[in-house]
């Protein structure tokens, strides 16, 4: 209202400066493109061999299960020594951006050995987001079942999203892509495309979600409006947090709130491939703005809020893998802002495809090669 009263009786060029002034104080923060870092300590290698490895997920004792895209779910001993393919693992789709995605363990997994993936699930159409669980036994997943899947599937290889992040409520968040050549569906409410949504762990829904009860609209709908989001975590206080691939520049960080548009493909701060604009600008009424973004881009995969103490200047603090340049990207976040971006290498700038804090709180990371790897951040001394 003060602002509008302000802008009474002002001359049209003058409303019209005026007008460009407030859009542009809603843009978002850009990255400064920090120059990169030298880790501060070393990186040891826990285990090679493995061929694209997405998501990583650490057992109670210590051990961990690792997904390789091509459609493989494996356990890494202690000593880095791989296991044989657990079996029990859904057919997948592998090509592409499409195969075995994202493991979570349940968080009662002492009790129920309950493991979740997320993979790209063919079937009539093309393929889709899904998510499956089963519980580990001995010789890998038993009783596995598909308990959500993106709706509709469509044709392509890219754009897939996705990881799986449980909320304290037992509830779970799946990101989800856009499919790339399917982006305007991301507006679409009838469909699950371009989404993060909300299930319950046996993939119903919860009555509580935005959508539930609207006409026209997928009820497990959280947010919409999103590209392609790869790396999502919880922080301390159990909000979430996604960083979303650009185009040409337009990488995200979001703290996705229930029922909001975070405006894809209408606004975005990045261009097309071809260097042709993508929709109307940064900004439109009823759209939400990233808290942060980044061009060039980072093309982020994997993220986690450190809690541990081995590193104690970075507790609070999110990481984010880096696909390209290639880098494990801090960022030290106050009041809802991003206020310190730091970019390390990891030997020599390889693909950061996911990143977590194991039990002995130090920093992990996978290595997305045909020979990839487990990679420790072991803190100077």
């Amino acid at each position: 209202m003060k602002t509008t009263r302000a802008l009474a009786g002002l001359p049209i060029a003058l409303l019209v400066l005026a007008a460009v002034t407030i859009a542009a104080a809603q843009d978002a923060p850009r990255s400064p493109t920090p120059k990169d870092s030298p880790f501060p300590g070393r990186a040891v290698d826990v285990a090679k061999g493995l061929e694209h490895p997405w998501g990583l997920a650490f057992m109670p004792d210590g051990r961990m299960l690792v997904t390789e895209r091509p459609g493989r779910l494996r356990m890494v001993g202690k000593d880095g020594a791989l296991s044989e393919p657990l079996s029990g693992v859904p057919r997948v789709q592998a090509g592409g951006q499409g195969g075995l995605l994202d493991v979570v363990l349940s968080p009662g997994f002492a009790q129920d050995r309950l493991v979740y993936l997320s993979f790209s699930d063919p079937g009539d159409g093309g393929a889709s987001t899904a998510v499956a669980r089963g519980r580990l036994g001995e010789r890998g997943l038993d009783d596995t079942q598909v308990i959500w899947r993106q709706q509709p599937k469509v044709g392509g290889g890219l754009h897939f999203g996705s990881r799986i992040v449980f909320r304290p409520d037992g509830t779970l968040f799946v990101t989800l892509g856009d499919r790339y050549s399917h982006r305007d569906r991301a507006q679409d409410l009838s469909t699950t495309i371009g989404k993060v949504v909300r299930i319950g762990a046996d993939g119903s829904v919860p009555k509580d979600n935005p959508f539930v009860g609207r006409d026209g609209a997928r009820p497990e709908i959280w947010s919409y409006g999103h590209r392609n989001v790869q790396a999502a975590a919880l922080d301390p206080q159990g909000q979430l947090w996604t960083v979303e691939h650009g185009a040409r520049g337009g990488d995200e960080l979001n703290n996705p709130q229930p029922g909001k548009n975070y405006g894809w493909p209408i606004i975005t701060y990045g261009i097309d491939y071809s260097g042709a604009k993508i929709g109307v600008g940064t900004a439109r009424a009823g759209m939400e703005q990233p808290v942060y973004y980044w061009d060039p881009v980072i093309a982020p995969s994997g993220a986690v809020f450190y809690r541990g103490s081995a590193y104690p200047d970075w507790t609070g603090q999110l990481f984010v893998g880096s696909l390209n340049p290639g880098r494990l990207v801090r960022l030290k976040l106050a009041n809802g802002r991003v206020v310190e971006e730091a970019r390390y290498a990891i030997d020599g700038g390889e693909r950061v495809r996911d990143v977590r804090e194991g039990p002995d709180g130090l920093l992990y990371v996978l290595i997305d090669a045909s020979r990839g790897r487990v990679v420790r951040l072991e803190p100077a001394r």
